[in-house]
């Protein structure tokens, strides 16, 4: 790698491949959690045996999610700075290997009561593993989608970033098919008995895989110039992290309500409620996620791609103004009764989804100057998501089951997309604005040295 006059390390194309991988993986880890514990055979198990006794045993499950949750801005505010402290690299290297272990430690835990069992304090144990879980994917995204966006070049920041949610996808597919294979190929009995704990066995090897792909990447060219010059952050990153870039972090905060609202409703609201609210089995649940998800995998790319050329905020607002017209016309659809209509209506609301997903890995970083990317990036992103996106399942499930009103998914959607709507007109075009160059902070989301 040569030095060019701008001190930023030069980055071939193959190495740029490579870091989009290694970041992708880290996301894959983590959806693929999500996949496995909010599929409804999954969810069922996990209530039934570690928190037996009356109640809904997928509301249960849920809640657990939910609590992860609860740490995740802690988790943000602690690896965000010290990533631009110490380096995205190192970082990301632990954030994965948590995320995976613990993951996978569920899977060993013996359960409340049966031959294998701890009573008490196996609730309790599953609750530890999912704060643990929880704390350390709070600085995982965002890390993640910097990783990308200093390693991919400017005119194609947008493709690049696309492949952050190819891995969201790709982890959140394999664990549904992961626990649909697992209960197929087992009885009721053997999947209750012990099979439910396959699907986290295979969070270690996916985790591993990814960790190895990480070391052998050198931290990304934008954190090494910027620490060749002297100028990374040192002493109080987080004090100077919140100072002088409140007003872009609560920017992030209004966006990523929509697109985490709309993200955890289809992926873990929307297993429960087609199985729980519409009746529909467990395996004809997972086969349409999956379809659907797999219409979203092969559009993100395109998309991606396509903001390059016309921007990301055309994207986001036809996405947001989408949900606030058809949410409500999409969730009607999936209640006639007709397998038909209940798949049209729940693409309608993915390819919505979809238009978020291909442009937030490549928007989000270029909303903060490199000096505190990580960490301004890592507090919004998961206040936002722990807020509104990890208590989604547990709220909408809460108010269909008080009400019996089955619309409320679509009235949340829509909620949602009209508070995002102020920070997608208010945040910058960064399409065409090299990644160095970005310095929003006390600007009014003006760039310094961007020539905009």
């Amino acid at each position: 790698m040569s030095e060019p006059k701008t001190g930023k390390p030069e980055v071939d194309q193959r190495t740029v491949k490579r870091a989009v991988i290694a970041s992708a993986m880290g996301n894959a880890t983590e959806w693929y959690d999500y996949g496995v514990f909010t599929s409804g055979a999954i969810a069922t198990s996990i209530g039934t045996l570690f928190f037996p006794g009356e109640g809904n045993a997928v509301l249960k499950s849920l809640a657990l999610l939910a609590v992860g949750f609860i740490v995740r801005p802690f988790g943000g505010a602690f690896f965000g700075p010290l990533g631009d402290k110490l380096g995205r690299q190192k970082v990301l290297a632990l954030t994965i290997l948590l995320m995976s272990g613990c993951t996978f430690l569920v899977g060993v835990l013996p359960t409340y009561s049966g031959g294998y069992s701890m009573g008490i304090a196996a609730p309790i144990a599953i609750l530890l593993l999912r704060l643990i879980q929880g704390f350390s994917t709070g600085g995982e995204y965002g890390g993640a989608a910097t990783f990308i966006a200093e390693y991919a070049p400017t005119k194609r920041r947008g493709f690049f970033g696309s492949f952050l949610e190819m891995g969201t996808l790709a982890g959140y597919v394999l664990g549904n098919a992961t626990v649909l294979i697992t209960s197929l190929s087992l009885t009721t009995e053997q999947f209750d008995s012990w099979g439910w704990r396959i699907p986290f066995f295979i969070a270690l090897p996916i985790g591993a895989i990814g960790l190895y792909l990480r070391s052998k990447l050198e931290d990304t060219p934008e954190f090494r110039r910027l620490e060749a010059a002297g100028e990374k952050a040192e002493k109080a990153p987080l004090k100077e992290t919140i100072q002088r870039n409140w007003r872009m972090i609560l920017n992030l905060i209004g966006i990523v309500l929509l697109v985490n609202i709309a993200d955890y409703m289809l992926l873990t609201t929307m297993p429960s409620y087609f199985t729980d609210t519409l009746k529909i089995g467990d395996t004809e649940s997972s086969l349409i996620i999956i379809g659907v998800e797999m219409v979203q995998f092969a559009l993100l790319i395109p998309l991606g791609a396509l903001s390059d050329r016309i921007g990301r905020k055309p994207l986001m607002l036809t996405a947001a103004i989408g949900f606030i017209v058809l949410s409500w016309p999409s969730i009607k659809l999936m209640q006639t009764g007709s397998l038909l209509w209940l798949i049209i209506g729940f693409l309608v609301v993915a390819i919505l989804l979809a238009l978020l997903l291909a442009v937030i890995g490549s928007t989000f970083p270029a909303m903060f100057p490199t000096r505190v990317r990580y960490g301004s990036f890592a507090i919004g992103y998961n206040i936002s998501t722990s807020l509104f996106g990890g208590t989604c399942g547990v709220i909408v499930t809460a108010l269909i089951d008080s009400t019996g009103n089955a619309d409320w998914p679509a009235y949340y959607l829509i909620a949602a997309a009209l508070i995002a709507l102020v920070p997608i007109i208010k945040i910058p075009e960064t399409a065409q604005v090299p990644i160095e160059q970005i310095d929003t902070a006390d600007t009014g989301g003006k760039f310094v040295g961007a020539g905009k």
